[in-house]
This record gives C-alpha cells, structure tokens and sequence, in this order.
C-alpha cells in the first residue's frame, strides 16, 4: 500500500514550486462542470484567451473542477480533452490543480444540453460529483473508482498537473439542504466513507503530484474541534488545503491554526470583495506566510458568480457596482483596475525576491 506522503516530502515539493497565485477557473461560456468539458461545448478557444488574461496579471495556477458522469460517457474524449487544456494551461505558464468530487449544489447532475443561467442567481447551474443517487447505490461505487484511477493514472506523472484535489466541500451540499443541518449530517454519512476510499484510489496510482481536499466550516484551532469529515480530509492530505471568504486577520487565525499540522498550506478557495475578502487583504498575508492561494472566478460568465451567495448577511452587498467573485469581463476589461495593478505589482515583486 502506498503511504500518505511524510510532511518533509510535503514540504521539499513545496518548496520547488513557485509561490502559487491563481484562481478557480471555468470558462465564461460554461455554467458547470460538465458544459466546461463535454465535447459539444468544449470551448477551447475561450480557455485559451481566458487564461492568457490570469497569466497577464501573474496568476500561475488555476484549480478546475472535473466530473464522473464525464468518464461515464466518454473516457477517452474526455481524458483527450483534458490533455488539450493542460496544453494551453502550460503555454501561459499555468500549472492546473483537478478537482475530482464536488458537493456543492445541483444534487442530480444530468448529461447533455445545460440550464440557462438563472437570472439574479449566483453560480444556478452547478452540479455535485457524484450526485447524491450515486452517494446512496453503492452499486455505483465502482465506476467512480474506475473514474479516479483512470484520470489520476493518464496525469499523475505529468507536470503540468500541481495537485489533485480530491473532494470540494465534502460536506456542503444544495442550496436548500444549507438550512437543513439533518439532511447534510445524513449526507456526510454517505461521503466520509467515499472521501477516504477517493484518496486511497488516487494514492494507489502513485502521482507524482499530492493529494489534497479543502476544509471550510467551523473552528479549527484543535483536532477534537474537527468533524468527521474534516479529520478524514486533513488525515489523509499530502498538503493540507482550506477555503476562507474572511477579513484578513480572520485568514491569518486560520492559517495559524492549520500550521499545527506541519504540512503545506494551500487557500483554494477565497476573495469575496464585499465581506472583506480582496486580492489587496489576503495575498500580502498569504505571502507573508508562504500559503498558496486561488481566488474564487476568473471571467464573468455563465456561471454569475459576481452576484453575491444568497443570503449571505453583510450590509456592504447594497453596493450593486462591486463584483462578489471573478475578475474580468468576457471582453476582457477588469472589474477594477487597481486590482489589475495591484496583481501586476506583486508578481514581479515575487519574481524579484525569487
């Protein structure tokens, strides 16, 4: 059995790569995961100018969300598919963290034609992987499997792959479960059990690349404070990786309470400009204490992620003009200049100090 990297190997890995600066990606012209990549929608022209506009700016690294029914339907169009976005990924200097399994959202993804965005909705066409039916038949459990060791098999041995990110949010879920603690408890039920074979799965292809799954409830400044699932994800992660949509000193407590663990730190997921969470707060913080980081969206598209989460409680969301997530239009204009300016400063401030 292959064993979870040591964190002396966790961090010699770290220390060869260039401090990560990137963002979460998905295509303008793709709502979710699967119009991102199957093969009728498959925009690789839109990629291609889309990630020569994070590269302009510094970004060195995108995280891209994948999808079982993907394998389901097609392997090795799929598999070809993704060779060609690492392609263009690589040629604008951009390593690609994957993501294999998502519990965010729609519960019963469905291939073929996509929803229309909805209108005023932040991110209203994403789906989970697996949906929650295949969570519930372990009949099923095997072709995910197939699906893990299949995609980790083709590129754990290439460098244009970072990391692979085995499971977003494992214990998130729909919208309308965010307000049903039962039903999410009743679901972590079914994926803890899934997370650990997952990462089993990836870890028997022996990458070259760790392994990690992000954490993003609750108080982690001691173990026992920890879920099951959150134990599961930090148990088993090469490099140890969270989400935070905070202030700055809210970032910072939680980079202090994840140092415990003695691995490398990755934030996959932040930047929502009215809570505070800005590419000015957060990465002079992550620099200062060697965290990698990917910010939430790129391009405004379909999947609306400007619009701020619903629900989420600040007064600042009045102000209409200020973009929750991403960072250009689909003409390529920046949200913000100054943040343009201020990306543009950093990296070669970085490059210098490199």
């Amino acid at each position: 059995m292959i064993e979870r990297w040591t964190p002396e190997r966790a961090r010699a890995w770290f220390a060869s790569q260039p401090w990560l600066v990137g963002c979460n990606f998905t295509p303008s012209t793709a709502i979710n995961q699967l119009e991102m990549w199957q093969a009728t929608t498959f925009d690789l022209a839109t990629i291609d100018r889309e990630l020569a506009l994070a590269a302009s700016v510094g970004m060195n690294a995108a995280r891209v969300y994948l999808h079982d029914l993907l394998w389901l339907e097609d392997s090795a169009g799929f598999l070809d598919r993704i060779d060609r976005f690492l392609a263009v990924a690589d040629r604008h200097g951009i390593g690609v963290m994957l993501v294999l399994f998502d519990s965010c959202w729609h519960p019963e993804p469905k291939l073929g034609p996509q929803p229309q965005p909805r209108r005023g909705v932040h991110n209203s066409g994403w789906v989970q992987s697996p949906g929650v039916p295949v969570l519930k038949n372990r009949a099923e459990h095997d072709r995910l499997e197939a699906y893990v060791k299949g995609v980790v098999a083709r590129f754990g041995r290439d460098p244009r792959v970072l990391t692979w990110d085995i499971w977003n949010e494992p214990d998130n879920g729909p919208e309308v479960a965010l307000c049903d603690p039962a039903a999410l408890k009743a679901k972590a039920d079914l994926v803890v059990p899934l997370l650990v074979a997952a990462f089993a799965w990836a870890r028997a292809v022996d990458p070259i690349q760790p392994l990690t799954s992000g954490i993003w409830l609750g108080d982690w400044s001691a173990p026992d404070l920890l879920s099951p699932i959150q134990r599961a994800q930090t148990g088993n992660s090469d490099v140890i990786s969270f989400h935070n949509y905070g202030v700055a000193e809210d970032f910072v407590q939680r980079i202090k309470w994840l140092k415990t663990f003695g691995r490398p730190l990755m934030c996959t997921e932040y930047m929502a400009r009215p809570a505070g969470s800005t590419f000015q707060a957060i990465l002079p913080a992550a620099k200062e204490h060697e965290v990698g980081t990917f910010c939430w969206g790129l391009v405004r598209g379909k999947t609306q992620t400007h619009l701020p989460w619903d629900k989420w409680e600040n007064p600042n969301l009045a102000a209409k003009d200020v973009w929750f997530h991403d960072v250009f239009d689909a003409d390529g204009v920046p949200h913000d200049e100054e943040e343009i300016e201020f990306l543009k400063l950093l990296s070669v401030i970085d490059r210098a100090a490199g």
